[in-house]
């Protein structure tokens, strides 16, 4: 586990506090942008993030090889770790690598019960239960049904995980609700904790909080993700 002084300096903290302190353990967030907005290196950092506090993290893709997802985890991390000044690098990089486990589907034959049964095995053979599960690419909101994410919801209670999933969001043909949510992501409204929406700018990409828990006064937060690096920052 990195240095408590190390981990408090993560912007991640303030994002932290924005959202009501986290996901919470057993509920579901989801962050939604255009392509190419930065949603993988978003979930990433969050889950680098947890990693460095000693927690355990689950990666899914039904989008990239295992190759480029630890690619993208080797690149955010060491931007993040010259960010924070970290000392003995090497050693929580493989710390984290240790507390990690990736899982790649196809997305045609992903379902809720394959990725059960893969839980069960790690559980058993490698005694990993993961503190947070990090789904990119599903499930797709234009396509899901309330009974799949009723399976999400009890896989994150019944693991007292937080779960983070994404979404496109298209400029044209698509509905939004008067948040600036699309539709198709606020009909599960009532399943989903926290609401996020990355909006590229000029020379940066805006985070924006849409919803937080049942709070009505959403938190206006200057933050906003650094593409060069996919690390937060405070603007």
């Amino acid at each position: 586990m990195v240095d408590k002084s190390t981990i408090d300096k993560s912007p991640v903290r303030i994002f932290d506090r924005a959202i009501g302190g986290g996901v919470g353990s057993g509920n579901m967030g989801v962050v939604f942008s255009r392509t190419g907005g930065g949603k993988t290196g978003f979930l990433i950092g969050l889950a680098i993030d947890k990693l460095l506090q000693g927690k355990k993290v689950l990666y899914i893709s039904t989008k990239e090889s295992v190759e480029h997802i630890n690619l993208f985890f080797d690149q955010i991390f060491h931007a993040m770790a010259e960010s924070l000044d970290m000392e003995d690098v090497p050693r929580n990089q493989l710390r984290m690598e240790r507390n990690r486990h990736i899982l790649v589907y196809n997305r045609k034959l992903f379902s809720l019960e394959k990725l059960e049964q893969s839980v069960a095995f790690l559980k058993d053979a490698a005694n990993f239960e993961p503190d947070m599960v990090i789904m990119d690419g599903t499930p797709r909101f234009e396509k899901t049904e309330q009974w799949e994410i009723d399976g999400l919801r009890k896989m994150a209670q019944d693991w007292d995980a937080e779960f983070w999933t994404s979404s496109i969001a298209h400029r044209e043909g698509m509905e939004y609700d008067e948040r600036g949510v699309p539709v198709k992501v606020a009909r599960f409204d009532d399943d989903l904790a926290v609401i996020i929406h990355l909006e590229p700018e000029s020379d940066h990409i805006k985070v924006k909080i849409c919803k937080e828990h049942g709070s009505e006064e959403i938190a206006q937060v200057q933050m906003e993700l650094d593409p060069a690096t996919m690390l937060l920052r405070w603007r």
